[in-house]
């Protein structure tokens, strides 16, 4: 059985210390990394020229969203 001192803390690597902030070490590193996601500190990649409808999974061939749950019938 794996106790929580086998894990280190998920924003700067210590030990961790109660099992209440886990998988963090403290209030302090889960408060820090909170705070990197409401500042978009964490963020993921995306690459140039996105706006094309081919990238997008919701629009369909005409480019309508397809979402108000009505059919659809090809021309």
């Amino acid at each position: 059985m794996s106790t929580m001192t086998e894990k280190p803390c998920a924003y700067c690597g210590k030990a961790l210390r109660k099992p209440q902030f886990a998988p963090f070490c403290s209030a302090g590193c889960k408060d820090r990394d909170l705070l990197q996601w409401m500042g978009e500190g964490y963020a993921l990649p995306v690459s140039p020229g996105g706006d094309d409808e081919d990238d997008n999974p919701v629009l369909d061939k005409h480019g309508k969203d397809g979402l108000d749950g009505a059919s659809h019938v090809e021309d």
